[in-house]
């Protein structure tokens, strides 16, 4: 574990400044991973309550959460109520200066408070805006309330995730769909910005949670197009491939098996000690293996229960068997490849002491990001931010 943020030299994205009037993950987590590159990020909060992720998950000694700490890493936090009309004239001077605001209001919010994108941009036509909701800027749905939850549900995933014949689950219990746009709207964001490069003119990045979701269910669509098929729960395998799933060890804990091949099948087949099964005439052939799956698993499963899961990895590892541990945290943070990578960084949060928290995703070889201080109390920098960049007292 790094006991450290991770350093280097100038950040990629020195002298952009971002405003973060969003709450919660998604935009939020668009300006994080843009702050993690150096970016300056200003997180505009209600005065008084902040952003309502500060009271969501582990509560901390000073008041917020572990949550908090984890994703308003890197952002100097300012009270500001939009709604005022003295915060409004505030947000419209920060805004002028600014590359890039993340917002994720119901549509049509800051329209009714005067900081709508044509008022922003008629200030600085280079502006650059995320909007994040539930269902998107347009459509019939735009008005409704969209959560992670909701967005697994409505953009196809949850009817994909669970066991065959029960109630689908939330993949994970994460939330996923935030996390996902955030990445999407980062992308978008700087798709904008190098655009802007050529034109000098702004523009919105317009993205709806449900739509990442979506967007990464592989031939779910044209699948359905072409021959209406219509994918069901696989629960722990997938149709297309066997043996693929989990399987429990000697021990109790669970590996993931991935045989996509008739090789990677051969190759298991010989660290099973019974490289007959990979012949022709038995379950060379993946045609073969889906049309017999059960016994198959089943081949499988008896041989992964008769040993615990370090030996059955050193056996996979031995004989080139894509095979993974199917971890909890607690095996993630001893595990010594996490370790050599620096996945887990400490850093030191005013008011709690010594926190451990992922770190920046992905790693440049020249100019890393940086973890450079985990989330803020509220407003802590609300006078030194309007000094600096407004001039105020």
């Amino acid at each position: 574990m790094s006991e450290t943020a991770s350093t280097g030299g100038a950040s990629p994205l020195d002298g952009l400044l971002v405003l973060d009037c969003a709450t919660f993950i998604a935009a939020p987590y668009t300006a994080g991973l843009l702050a993690e590159f150096g970016a300056r990020v200003i997180k505009i909060e209600q005065p008084g309550t902040g952003d309502p992720f500060r009271r969501y998950g582990t509560p901390t000694e000073r008041g917020d959460t572990l949550a908090w700490l984890t994703e308003g890493r890197n952002k100097e936090s300012i009270e500001l109520d939009l709604r005022s009309e003295e915060g409004a004239a505030i947000f419209k001077k920060l805004a002028a200066q600014a590359d890039v605001v993340t917002e994720n209001f119901r549509p049509g919010t800051l329209d009714k408070w005067g900081l709508g994108y044509r008022v922003l941009s008629a200030l600085n036509p280079g502006l650059v805006m995320l909007s994040v909701s539930g269902y998107g800027q347009t459509g019939p749905y735009r008005d409704k309330p969209g959560f992670a939850r909701i967005a697994h549900a409505f953009g196809g995933l949850t009817y994909l995730a669970g066991m065959p014949g029960e109630i689908p689950v939330t993949p994970g219990s994460t939330s996923l769909a935030d996390y996902m746009t955030g990445i999407y709207g980062a992308f978008g964001v700087m798709v904008a910005l190098e655009e802007r490069r050529t034109s000098g003119k702004g523009q919105v990045v317009d993205i709806a949670l449900y739509e990442s979701v979506f967007r990464v269910l592989d031939e779910l669509a044209p699948a359905y197009a072409k021959n209406g098929t219509i994918r069901q729960p696989e629960g722990t395998g997938t149709l297309n491939a066997c043996p693929h799933g989990h399987f429990r060890c000697g021990d109790g804990s669970f590996v993931a098996i991935a045989c996509t091949s008739d090789k990677m099948f051969e190759r298991l087949a010989h660290a099973m000690g019974n490289p007959d099964l990979a012949t022709p005439a038995q379950y060379g052939r993946v045609a073969n293996r889906l049309a017999e799956r059960e016994h198959v698993d089943g081949l499988v499963a008896a041989w992964t229960g008769s040993m615990p899961r370090d030996q059955l990895m050193e056996i996979a590892t031995e004989h080139g068997v894509p095979m993974g541990p199917v971890n909890t945290v607690e095996d993630l943070f001893a595990d010594p490849h996490i370790r050599a990578r620096e996945n887990l960084v400490e850093v030191e949060a005013e008011g709690v002491g010594t926190v451990t928290l992922p770190n920046v995703v992905p790693r440049l070889s020249r100019t890393p990001g940086t973890l450079r201080h985990p989330g803020k109390p509220l407003g802590a920098d609300t006078e030194r931010v309007l000094k600096e960049i407004l001039g105020e007292e």
